[in-house]
């Protein structure tokens, strides 16, 4: 028989094997807001929950654990209930027990599973139970358009799934997190899609529109063979591309790339840029150092960057180098671990 657990609290989509981080990132985010309660997180199940001991302090918690905000988070939700012990034969039943009892009404229902191995395996079970539940909810009349926030069905497993539900507004807008791309034709390198995702994940349609237009200069350090500097050659802004290794023919014959075969943590440009990029592999530390010099040095007006994680305590290397950073005066810093990051997170970074 189905138990059906009401919650408070948040719920994280994340990706696989940093769900401690997740975890860790939602406390101090939790403990800042002035709430109480606790992390769970199973290892490489790409899912992370914050319990709340007092349901008061659920408003506080949505305000700050919103997804944009959070590095490690693909996807937060306000969490609401924990269904176990689904019946196969009958999943919709205790379900809809447990939205009745709260009585919300939602403006869209998505059925979603962790990026995980596990999670995978029910892709099909979360396609085949979506026109399901969907219509159920209209026969209860659950769903409605004028609905502030949007209900998501996120299955653990065949018998067990967590509900949550948040204004679409304040969501990450693809299903599981995930943007979806395609690798460009044309691109010299599959990293190409770390910016792209970087470009659409931590900046809006407005700031995209103000931010990257024709004409603009750019930077790029550890550049070969041109991944990033694809993403800016297309939107027509001339790059200089920093890296002792070759870069992309095609991307040269374009006429808006200039190789300079320099060291990156020492190159630096005549006049300032509009855009540093930077890929290299090397201690995040010295990264976050080498991107607080440019903008101290008013080498350039807005920075992307990578982060390359150590395998121990990732989430407070990241504080760390976020720290190092408003530390040199940059106040607008955006944080996130891309779906197709790996073992590294994304920084945007602007003087504010």
């Amino acid at each position: 028989m189905a138990t059906i657990e009401p919650l408070a609290g948040r719920l994280l989509y994340c990706r696989p094997g940093f769900e401690r981080e997740c975890a860790q990132e939602l406390e101090t985010v939790a403990a800042a807001a002035g709430a109480s309660g606790f992390a769970r997180a199973a290892a490489d199940s790409g899912l992370a929950e914050y319990v709340l001991h007092d349901t008061a302090a659920q408003a506080a918690l949505d305000a700050a654990a919103g997804w944009r905000g959070l590095a490690f988070a693909r996807q937060s939700l306000g969490l609401l209930a924990r269904v176990r012990g689904l019946d196969p034969q009958d999943r919709l039943g205790p379900l809809l027990d447990a939205l009745r009892a709260r009585g919300e009404v939602y403006a869209d229902v998505w059925i979603e599973h962790a990026d995980s191995d596990a999670g995978r395996e029910l892709a099909g079970l979360c396609r085949s139970f979506a026109p399901v539940l969907r219509a159920a909810l209209r026969r209860e009349r659950l769903l409605g358009d004028d609905a502030p926030r949007r209900l998501h069905l996120c299955f653990a497993s065949g018998t067990d799934a967590l509900l949550a539900a948040e204004p679409p507004a304040r969501a990450a807008p693809w299903p599981g997190g995930i943007p979806r791309l395609r690798f460009p034709r044309g691109a010299p390198s599959r990293s190409t899609l770390k910016l792209e995702e970087a470009l659409l994940v931590l900046l809006d349609d407005a700031e995209r529109a103000r931010w990257l237009t024709p004409g603009m200069r750019a930077v790029d350090l550890g550049a070969a063979p041109g991944g990033w500097t694809w993403q800016m050659v297309r939107r027509s802004i001339r790059v200089i591309a920093v890296d002792n290794g070759p870069m992309d023919a095609a991307l040269m014959d374009s006429g808006l790339v200039e190789h300079r075969r320099e060291d990156g943590f020492r190159y630096r440009p005549a006049k300032p840029v509009d855009w540093l990029l930077c890929d290299m592999v090397e201690q995040p530390r010295r990264i976050a150092a080498l991107m607080a010099q440019w903008f101290a040095e008013d080498r350039c007006r807005m920075a992307l960057f990578n982060l390359k994680l150590p395998m121990k305590k990732r989430y407070d290397e990241v504080r760390l180098c976020l720290g190092l950073l408003r530390d040199a005066g940059l106040r607008d810093l955006r944080a996130k671990q891309l779906y197709h990051d790996r073992e590294e997170i994304t920084v945007f970074a602007r003087r504010g």
